[in-house]
Parts: C-alpha cells; structure tokens; sequence
C-alpha cells in the first residue's frame, strides 16, 4: 500500500516539477530540460528526480548546478502545491535511459543494414 502512495507521489511530483520549471525557474542555466520521471521512497523522505538536458556535457553541468541551486525553492514549491505532512528531500539525476535506447537502435539499424548488404 505505501508503494502505491510513493508512485502516486512520484507522479504528482513530476508534474509539479514540470511546470515549475517551466514557469517559475528563471536561472538561465535551466533551460531545455525535461522530467522523465520521479522515484519516491516508500517512507516519502527522499525523492531522486531523473531528468534529460538538451545540450552538450558543459550545458548539462550548469543545469544541475542551476537545479541544485534552486533545489530549495523547488522543494517549498513542490510542499505548498502537493500538501504532504513532510515534503521530500529532492535530488536530481541525468537520465541515461534514452541515450542508452538510441544506442541500441543504432546497433541494430547497423547490423540489419549489414545483413541487408551481404
């Protein structure tokens, strides 16, 4: 039952995050990012937020030095917005997921134009 609560918070918290990064982050640091999704544990302490930059390596360490920055003012947001007894602890994470996908698909594309040309 408290998973199903995490998840259920997981999923409030990605779209408040969302949006106020959007709307109320004015770091010009953070820009182009997006939410991919947000784990909570099952105590609803710690919250690991998994985000994508668009951008090169120098980019996507500014945006987490801006997010970092920023962590405590998101978090007070996120607490007024969600209204849970205790708001939790945020921290954020490139997600490496898509990247790891669109290798993937690469290799494959590779090999079947490999195969197509024997």
């Amino acid at each position: 039952m408290a998973n199903n609560r995490a998840v259920r918070v997981g999923e409030q918290m990605k779209k408040e995050l969302s949006d106020l990064l959007i709307r109320d982050i004015k770091d010009p640091r953070v820009r182009f990012v997006t939410v991919t999704g947000v784990d909570v544990t099952g105590d609803l302490q710690q919250a690991t937020a998994f985000i994508t930059v668009l951008g090169d390596d120098e980019e996507k360490k500014a945006t987490l030095a801006g997010l970092e920055k920023a962590r405590g003012f998101i978090r007070s947001e996120i607490g007024k917005r969600i209204r849970l007894r205790k708001t939790p602890e945020l921290s954020f994470e490139f997600d490496e997921s898509i990247q790891y996908g669109n290798r993937i698909e690469n290799l494959l594309r590779e090999v079947k134009k490999e195969d197509s040309n024997e």
